[in-house]
């Protein structure tokens, strides 16, 4: 099997984030990933694996409705992918994994602005991934300003 081209690495990029986001398919997911070596590494220090990271979509599929995801500039070199996401909800029912821990949904509608860089194996499988988001922005939307 020869590695994967960048456009196919894309491809398999967005479908991943289309699928954690709606909740189809979670066999599926799991094949975009190196589900045993996956490490997540998120804002101030979060730290987790392939199974923490579906369970924090599954909570946002939980407390969000009208759910979407966008890429924007998407950037390769090697086996790294750098991209702009947006993930966007209306917040409906209790968010169990916010920053702060639980919130009350507020009506609002809430969008991540995120920066990811994603690192594949030779199999085209997410092993990695680096987040930075403005946390402090996505508080105030979800009703807890950290200001």
């Amino acid at each position: 099997m020869s590695r994967p081209t960048r456009d196919e690495l894309v491809a398999r990029l967005i479908r991943a984030g289309e699928l954690e986001i709606s909740g189809e398919n979670p066999e599926e997911v799991a094949g975009y990933f190196d589900t045993d070596r996956f490490r997540f590494h998120g804002p101030d220090g979060f730290e987790t694996d392939f199974a923490g990271l579906d369970a924090y979509f599954a909570s946002l599929r939980t407390a969000f409705d009208d759910r979407t995801i966008r890429r924007g500039v998407i950037v390769m070199e090697g086996d790294r992918l750098a991209c702009q996401t947006w993930i966007e909800g209306t917040f409906v029912r209790p968010f169990t994994q916010s920053p702060v821990g639980l919130l009350a949904p507020n009506g609002a509608r809430v969008v991540w602005d995120l920066i990811n860089i994603f690192r594949f194996d030779d199999e085209g499988r997410i092993v990695e991934e680096h987040v930075r988001t403005d946390n402090r922005a996505v508080l105030r939307q979800l009703g807890a300003d950290a200001a």
